[in-house]
């Protein structure tokens, strides 16, 4: 028996979703994904001041800030919150005459590089000048390269030559990084995957120094042509530090060393509860106590929110990044709190539908109390 349907009962199998799909509108098609390219950035490490709590104020607690080591003699020392430090910082050319100017949607960095963008199937090159006063590097996570775009110094058999493991002062180097499948997202993950970069001359005190920055790779068929992931609306990294500025390049510039060794100092009383002197330093983006700017941090209900997630080397980077007020998916679990080791990275999705003014912090109970907290906000 042969059926036949009216024009009205075939609209409402659309309506009810049964039935074949109607081909979308061209306006609504989904963008063709960019061509294979070469991403060429120009990177330097710089020397600079960076202030952990530039409002002088402890946001978390929404009281002025005081910073003061207290030694064993007794005799209380003002510390400034602004330290000396070598970031990387993104120019426009190959000139290094002209920083770019960091856009607005990546103001929470803070101290980190700049994000450095990849497609599945491009090549990334990073034109690097080193501004410092001596050896830095760029070594990725991640993608593909060669002996001589490692960045990295080490026995390898190779010989030497090789000038991109230890950059010198006031040179430039070009390194070349190419980024196959496997550099992208895998089964599991969702359009894009994150790894970091950062100097490896020597890893210790070049990351406490500052240089470490984000790398966001994008699966090709997901990727915009800037190289972002089509189905996330706003990207945010949090990077869970705790920088230890006694092992930075500059500690002879920042710390008082010849007191700090005759006279013992003990934790300052705005970290006392941590049991941290002041010279240590647990950060979101290198922001303390709430310094991170809610504004920077700030998402609309609905949105498609991907937070990219990592930490660092030192003692005790085994964080549990902690959300209020919304939940995440990581791995395809729900939660609110994350777990990461030293130098881990992972990826957290969330669509925000509770408005209001969130706190995130470290659930490591001494790393919150000594400064790893901010704030984020959810906006209608």
């Amino acid at each position: 028996m042969r059926l036949s349907f009216s024009a009205a009962v075939i609209a409402s199998l659309f309506t009810a979703g049964l039935g074949p799909r109607p081909t979308p509108s061209a306006g609504r098609e989904p963008p063709a994904p960019p061509a294979p390219c070469t991403r060429t950035y120009y990177i330097a490490a710089d020397p600079v001041s960076w202030n952990y709590m530039p409002t002088g104020r402890d946001e978390i607690e929404g009281k002025p800030y005081t910073d003061t080591a207290f030694f064993a003699s007794g005799k209380p020392r003002p510390v400034s919150t602004t330290y000396r430090k070598v970031l990387y910082r993104e120019y426009t050319d190959s000139t290094f005459r002209a920083l770019k100017p960091r856009p607005p949607e990546w103001e929470h960095l803070g101290f980190l590089g700049p994000v450095i963008r990849g497609v599945v199937g491009d090549t990334i090159r990073v034109v690097f000048r080193n501004n410092g006063s001596r050896p830095y590097s760029v070594h990725p996570h991640g993608v593909f390269y060669e002996k001589s775009s490692e960045g990295a110094p080490y026995d390898d058999g190779a010989g030497a030559g090789r000038a991109g493991n230890g950059v010198p002062p006031g040179t430039t180097f070009t390194y070349v990084w190419s980024v196959p499948p496997r550099a992208g997202p895998g089964p599991m993950d969702g359009s894009s995957v994150m790894w970091m970069y950062h100097s490896h001359v020597d890893e210790v005190r070049d990351i406490n120094t500052g240089l470490l920055g984000a790398m966001i790779i994008t699966a090709r068929e997901k990727a915009r042509a800037d190289g972002s992931p089509s189905d996330v609306d706003r990207e945010l990294v949090a990077t869970f530090a705790q920088v230890h500025e006694e092992d930075s390049w500059l500690a002879k510039d920042n710390l008082p060393i010849a007191d700090m060794a005759e006279e013992k100092p003990i934790p300052n009383r705005s970290e006392v509860q941590a049991g941290y002197p002041w010279f240590v330093k647990f950060t979101i983006n290198g922001y303390i106590h709430g310094g991170l700017p809610i504004a920077a941090y700030t998402v609309k209900r609905g949105q498609r929110v991907r937070w990219y997630l990592m930490t660092s080397t030192n003692d005790f980077d085994v964080h549990s990044p902690h959300w209020h007020g919304n939940s995440v998916t990581i791995g395809g679990m729900r939660t609110d709190v994350a777990q990461l080791s030293f130098m881990g990275m992972a990826i957290a999705n969330m669509t925000p539908d509770n408005v209001g003014t969130w706190l995130f912090h470290c659930h490591v109970s001494f790393h919150n109390a000594a400064g790893m907290a901010a704030r984020y906000r959810v906006v209608p």
